[in-house]
């Protein structure tokens, strides 16, 4: 996390909603689209980020803790990490911080651009569907370990190189550690996935497209070329839980980002993820989450 030196307090997203962060480019050491260094207290993205309020980054934060445990909320879902633990927060997420003298470790941030279309596309940095809570072995956290420690080392050295080939040289440091990073990733998800995998990944997909327009269980059985009951078991066996919850909690969580980033009208929000009357929106979020959506509202601001 950056030193609290700066002055720019974020961007208003939708006028009062929850701030997003942007990366703090004069920060960074020479300037360079990507910052890592360790965690600890007394240190934010902004002197004014309320780190341990609700907000989110429009940059890829990724924190290897050295101690634990630790609660951080990504996406309105807790989660504990301990020593050997890694979290990485996609730009765009929703999250929280617990206090933070209790996070030992280190933490690298990089900039959306900072490294090219290719290496985007190879280290995953936009599956929003990977775990953001990862378990490495200790043969996976030796390599990621190393990786990192020469990333930093890269970073801190602004004596060597000019600044065009040590940009480069972070490039590729960076490159080599995001690949190792994806892969466990990748791994993580491909260890909970069975056999009907195929069928719950495509009704994934297919809810992630469609769910602010489609509720429909059979809607999406039939475009999916699937019986209901099969989609059923492929759904149960995936995620334990009925497609129909499945759809339920994708719509809640799109909903609870709108009330969160936006000063949006709640029938609004409600039209956003498919509910045009706002009294059934209303009642179906009540109903998932135990709170109106203006109470939801309310306790975030």
């Amino acid at each position: 996390m950056a030193d609290r030196t700066t002055q720019d307090d974020g961007e208003d997203d939708g006028g009062g909603g929850i701030r997003t962060f942007p990366f703090p480019v004069d920060l960074s050491v020479l300037g360079v689209g990507m910052q890592v260094g360790p965690m600890g207290d007394g240190r934010t993205w902004h002197a004014r980020a309320p780190l341990e309020r609700v907000h989110r980054v429009d940059f890829h934060v990724v924190l290897l803790f050295g101690d634990g445990p630790v609660r951080h909320m990504v996406d309105f879902v807790e989660y504990e990490a301990t020593a050997g633990d890694l979290l990485w927060i996609r730009p765009g997420q929703v999250h929280r911080f617990s206090r933070t003298s209790e996070y030992r470790g280190t933490v690298l941030t990089m900039q959306p651009g900072f490294l090219p279309p290719a290496t985007v596309e190879a280290t995953g940095l936009y599956r929003y569907d990977l775990p953001p809570l990862l378990h490495p072995d200790a043969a996976q956290l030796a390599g990621l370990e190393a990786a990192l420690a020469q990333l930093r080392r890269e970073y801190e050295d602004t004596a060597t190189l000019p600044l065009g080939p040590h940009t480069a040289v972070l490039r590729h440091c960076l490159t080599a550690f995001l690949l190792r990073l994806s892969h466990l990733a990748a791994g993580a998800a491909q260890a909970a996935r069975t056999p009907a995998d195929t069928a719950f990944t495509r009704f994934r997909d297919a809810v992630e497209r469609d769910f602010p327009v489609n509720h429909s269980v059979s809607a999406y059985a039939d475009a999916l070329g699937y019986s209901r009951r099969t989609l059923v078991r492929a759904v149960r066996a995936a995620t334990g839980e009925t497609p129909k919850a499945f759809i339920g909690k994708r719509v809640v969580l799109e909903a609870k980002r709108l009330l969160a980033h936006t000063d949006l009208p709640i029938g609004r929000v409600g039209a956003a993820v498919g509910f045009p009357d706002a009294a059934n929106f209303s009642k179906f979020f009540h109903q998932h989450t135990d709170r109106t959506p203006a109470a939801f509202r309310e306790e975030l601001r």
